[in-house]
């Protein structure tokens, strides 16, 4: 079993007790040494008190499981606005919404697709690319996936992007 499973199987019961969704698993090496990202959500969002706590209690079951051999830093952290889709039901909450995604192989001769999420089956994705057509993807060619945010003006009223540089905003 790869580090990434044996990292899904100790501390997804974790998260789920407290209510939480473990999002994705990376485990990579970086300049500064090998690192182990968990990515983790809930309906109502995280706040630092809870990725502080989780971080704290995933690396104390981690070192005592001995899953990772030798050193490597663990950062616990939300996904952001562009959070990836690794499941099902990580994609059936994006429909109608902008993904971007990689596939293991070439579909019709392209493997990097940004467009509308259409549909989502038990066996994969529609998608309707940004040139209109409609691509079907199954799920195991998909290599990673993300939501992209649309961004509108409404996104900036009142906020920096939409103050003048250098001015305050006064309340």
């Amino acid at each position: 079993m790869e580090i990434r499973e044996k990292v899904i199987a100790i501390v997804e019961p974790v998260l789920q007790g407290r209510g939480l969704e473990l999002v994705d698993v990376e485990w990579r090496p970086e300049g500064h040494g090998p690192v182990l990202r968990l990515l983790v959500d809930r309906t109502d969002g995280v706040d630092l008190d809870d990725l502080s706590t989780l971080s704290r209690e995933c690396s104390d079951l981690l070192d005592v499981e001995e899953v990772i051999p030798g050193g490597y830093t663990l950062e616990v952290s939300s996904p952001g606005i562009n959070r990836p889709l690794r499941t099902r039901d990580h994609f059936a909450r994006c429909l109608d919404k902008k993904v971007r995604l990689r596939t293991l192989e070439p579909i019709d001769g392209q493997r990097n697709f940004q467009g509308r999420l259409l549909d989502v089956s038990p066996t994969g994705i529609l998608l309707d690319d940004a040139t209109g057509k409609e691509v079907s993807i199954p799920f195991p060619l998909i290599e990673r996936a993300n939501y992209e945010h649309e961004f509108s003006a409404a996104d900036f009223v009142g906020g920096a992007a939409g103050r003048p540089s250098g001015a305050r905003k006064r309340g």
